[in-house]
């Protein structure tokens, strides 16, 4: 993976993108998914058969028990709630006092579990219950934006599931049940300015659907996975990646996610981001390459392994699993 261009991007400020912190685990325990979207860096789709075993997630809880800066446990997938595992983690990553964030699709509230057939109408309480804070992707407000990108009737079951989340209190002032929500350009080009996006899906949903929400992520599609092979159909691989490029911001790279978190694969492999993972770009050759051999001060004196992709994280005001990183 060549790392020409973003590394030419950041030399002249001469930052120091060592790592700070492991504030962050984030487990993505299945490729599986009820969709197939367009844009997706995973590939997800209902035929992936990766999931994650109970052995790692035994040693990701032994991990998080054990380290106490690592305060939260980021979940995501595929769709993690299709995971057999899934309800238990939430509750014993609860009961170590930690905060669950869970990467949550939406639309997958309104289907039925693909394994199992039963109902999957329960995970709004079961999220309000133990407090995790939801990151719901939904590309556009506009059903015809949605629906291109992540199927047919995609938009109006993740507006029915977003109606069930607000009804158990997420997004309503003073609830303190988090919703956020995530979009991503259409296209290849970066995203417009987030706190701009934010107003408008906030004004847009309130007024359509009386849908309410906390915070709004604008993220950079990454060249990896289903959005790669789109770029390259249609020519446009090298002509985002200059743009990307053209844009890079060092206050937004000084704030790259993968100095202060940890992606682990559902085979237990670390990896410095999610995006690293797709496109198994492990952390390096030197031990610990997994969680049965963790080692946070190894961990920390690591040299992360960046590439050209990330220059998805560090154009105008950055992008990361928690939106921008720059004003």
């Amino acid at each position: 993976m060549d790392s020409t261009l973003f590394l030419r991007a950041v030399a002249e400020d001469r930052l120091d993108l060592a790592p700070i912190s492991i504030d962050v685990l984030q487990l993505n325990i299945t490729r599986l998914c009820n969709q197939a979207c367009v844009h997706c860096h995973v590939a997800a789709s209902p035929t992936r058969t990766e999931t994650m075993s109970d052995e790692v997630i035994e040693r990701c809880l032994e991990i998080v028990s054990s380290h106490p800066g690592i305060r939260t446990v980021d979940i995501t997938g595929g769709a993690p709630e299709l995971h057999a595992g899934f309800e238990r983690l939430i509750e014993d990553i609860r009961a170590l006092d930690r905060h669950v964030i869970v990467r949550h699709n939406l639309t997958v509230t309104m289907d039925r579990h693909p394994r199992t057939g039963g109902s999957m109408r329960h995970l709004p309480e079961l999220f309000a219950r133990n407090r995790v804070e939801v990151t719901g992707s939904l590309p556009c407000y506009l059903p015809e934006n949605t629906d291109a990108q992540r199927g047919a009737r995609a938009h109006e079951r993740s507006i029915d599931s977003l109606r069930l989340l607000n009804a158990q209190g997420y997004g309503v002032p003073g609830s303190g049940l988090t919703l956020n929500l995530v979009t991503n350009p259409a296209g290849p080009q970066p995203p417009a300015p987030q706190r701009a996006l934010e107003e408008e899906f906030r004004r847009e949903l309130g007024a359509r659907y009386g849908v309410v929400f906390n915070s709004l992520f604008a993220l950079a599609n990454m060249p990896i996975g289903r959005f790669a092979v789109q770029m390259d159909e249609l020519g446009s691989t090298d002509e985002y990646r200059d743009r990307l490029a053209q844009a890079c911001n060092p206050a937004a790279a000084a704030g790259v996610m993968c100095r202060s978190m940890l992606s682990v694969a559902h085979d237990g492999t670390l990896y410095d981001c999610d995006f690293n993972q797709m496109l198994g770009l492990a952390i390096g050759e030197e031990r610990p390459r997994t969680v049965f051999d963790f080692d946070e001060r190894a961990l920390m004196v690591r040299v992360i392994r960046f590439a050209d992709h990330c220059l998805g994280c560090t154009a105008g005001a950055g992008s990361s699993c928690w939106g921008a990183t720059a004003g």
